[in-house]
């Protein structure tokens, strides 16, 4: 059975997003949990120009941890309706930010996906940030493995 599939959004798939899917793919595979994340960002045009790959903050914090993965030397990649319809569940990572964004992009899922508060660089330190992705990816893996849940539902 192919796995279940998870999209994390943010507005430029440099930050946020990467860290959540990386490492939510990491501990899928060291629970054997049947699902897979990918990330995307909603307004790669608003993110300033990505300089490279993926911010030093998180990519430091996932090589600290342990974790190194192909995904990680990817440039950041815009959000499509295709990468809607492939997920089993979307989840933005800041509605504050998000959800204007979905409702002037993607309005048909803006109900549709759930979403978390971890702010930007421009509101919080990485040192905030990062460990409360981390908290949120490991309750959202834990929910996964008791419920089993794939289907969308309002946050």
């Amino acid at each position: 059975m192919p796995p279940h599939r998870l999209l994390f959004l943010c507005t430029g798939n440099y930050y946020r997003s990467r860290f959540a899917e990386i490492f939510f793919n990491s501990l899928a595979a060291g629970g054997q949990l049947n699902w897979r994340a990918d990330s995307r960002g909603l307004a790669l045009d608003l993110a300033g120009g990505n300089p490279g790959f993926m911010a030093a903050a998180a990519h430091e914090l996932l090589v600290a941890k342990g974790i190194h993965c192909t995904t990680m030397q990817r440039l950041p990649q815009p959000a499509t309706d295709a990468d809607f319809q492939a997920a089993n569940r979307v989840i933005a990572l800041d509605e504050d930010e998000h959800r204007p964004m979905m409702r002037e992009r993607f309005p048909a899922w803006e109900d549709r996906i759930h979403y978390w508060l971890v702010h930007d660089l421009d509101q919080w330190g990485s040192e905030t940030a990062l460990p409360l992705i981390e908290s949120n990816v490991r309750r959202l893996v834990r929910e996964l493995r008791t419920s089993g849940s794939v289907k969308f539902s309002k946050s």
